[in-house]
C-alpha cells in the first residue's frame, strides 16, 4: 500500500513513517508539511492513501482534500489530527473523507489505512459517538420517494454504522456480492458517491 503522510509537525511525521513501514504491507512514497504540499503531492504520486493533518499553515488539510476530492473523486484520504472539533468533524464527513481518527489513537492508525484502502469508512470510538448527534436532522424521510426498499433501508443503517460487507452480509444473511449491488443501487437512487456520503446522507436526512 502506497501512503502520503502530511503533518506540519515534521517529528510526528517521521514518526508515523517509522510506524507505517514497519508494517510489511506499507510503504511512505511521500511526506509533506502543509495542504499545499498534500495536494502537489497527490497529484504526483496518487497514493492508495493520504495520511494528512488537519489544522496547518498555508493550506488546512480540510482545504486541500476538497480540491483533491472534486479532481479525483475516488481519493481515499484518512484524517489524523489531536483534534475532536465537532466542526472539523461535520466537514471531513460532507467532504467525503474515508475516515477520522485522533494521533492519541496511535495504535489504531495502520488498521485504519488498511481499513480505507479496503473501501471502508474509519472513524474513532470517541468521533463515531458523536456523528449521530452531529448529522441529526428533525424531519422524517420518505423512502418512497427515492424508490427505497425496506432490505435497502437496512443496509442503509447498517452502512451508517460503521459495518463491513461482510458484517453486513452475515446479520442480514446475504452474500457480500449481494450486499455490494445493493450498495451500488442504493447510490445510484441517491445520487452519492460511496458510502461515506451515504453514512452522512443517513445522520443527515434520516436518523
Amino acid at each position: 500500500m502506497r501512503v502520503i503522510v502530511v503533518d506540519d509537525d515534521q517529528l510526528v511525521a517521521i514518526s508515523l513513517k517509522t510506524i507505517l513501514e514497519a508494517a510489511e504491507d506499507m510503504e511512505v512514497v511521500a511526506m509533506g508539511n502543509d495542504g499545499k504540499e498534500g495536494l502537489d503531492l497527490y497529484k504526483t504520486y496518487q497514493p492508495d492513501v493520504l495520511l494528512m493533518d488537519i489544522q496547518m499553515k498555508t493550506m488546512s488539510g480540510l482545504d486541500a482534500a476538497k480540491e483533491i476530492l472534486s479532481e479525483y473523486p475516488q481519493a481515499r484520504i484518512l484524517f489524523l489530527t489531536t483534534f475532536s472539533d465537532d466542526e472539523y468533524i461535520v466537514k471531513a464527513l460532507n467532504l467525503g473523507a474515508k475516515g477520522y481518527i485522533l494521533k492519541q489513537d496511535f495504535k489504531g492508525i495502520v488498521p485504519a489505512l488498511r481499513a480505507v484502502h479496503q473501501g471502508q469508512s474509519v472513524f474513532g470510538g470517541e468521533i463515531m459517538g458523536k456523528i449521530p448527534v452531529l448529522m441529526q436532522s428533525r424531519e422524517s424521510f420518505d423512502y418512497e420517494q427515492y424508490d427505497i426498499g425496506e432490505k435497502e433501508q437496512e443496509i442503509i443503517e447498517q452502512v451508517a454504522s460503521g459495518k463491513s460487507n461482510k458484517e453486513i452480509a452475515e446479520s442480514l444473511f446475504l452474500s457480500e456480492g449481494t450486499v455490494r449491488n445493493y450498495i451500488s443501487t442504493i447510490l445510484d437512487k441517491l445520487s452519492l458517491r460511496d458510502r461515506t456520503q451515504l453514512a452522512v446522507f443517513y445522520y443527515k436526512n434520516i436518523r
